[in-house]
């Protein structure tokens, strides 16, 4: 099942060319993992609440190979460039299975909830 990598990702002051060598380096950091990006410095429209910063969202084809990426010492070596200028927050998640259901989701909560 696909897995992905998120970033919520807070405006810096300024951009630096630590943050421009993290940019230029990260998708080498992907490759062998399968890692591609989805969303990256795309324009936002922001509908409900507060959005400050941007999203960025990378798949992998499994959680096993986005959880190696993120342990891998190619990648370790460029969070401090990131971090240092860019505040922020990075989640690991899987994917849902093909057929998810809302509803059926729904169902199900409601019926452990009752149980419970």
């Amino acid at each position: 099942m696909t897995a992905y990598a998120a970033g919520h990702l807070l405006p810096a002051a300024r951009l630096d060319n630590d943050v421009f060598a993290c940019m230029e380096r990260i998708q080498s950091t992907l490759d062998p993992f399968g890692g591609r990006f989805l969303l990256h410095g795309a324009t936002d429209e922001i509908r409900e609440g507060a959005w400050p910063g941007v999203l960025v969202i990378i798949g992998f084809p499994g959680m096993n190979e986005a959880h190696d990426w993120y342990e891998s010492a190619a990648y370790q070596g460029l969070i401090p460039l990131r971090t240092r200028h860019m505040a922020g927050e990075v989640v690991l998640v899987d994917g849902v299975a093909p057929g998810c259901d809302a509803a059926r989701t729904a169902a199900l909560l409601r019926e452990n909830q009752a149980v419970a």
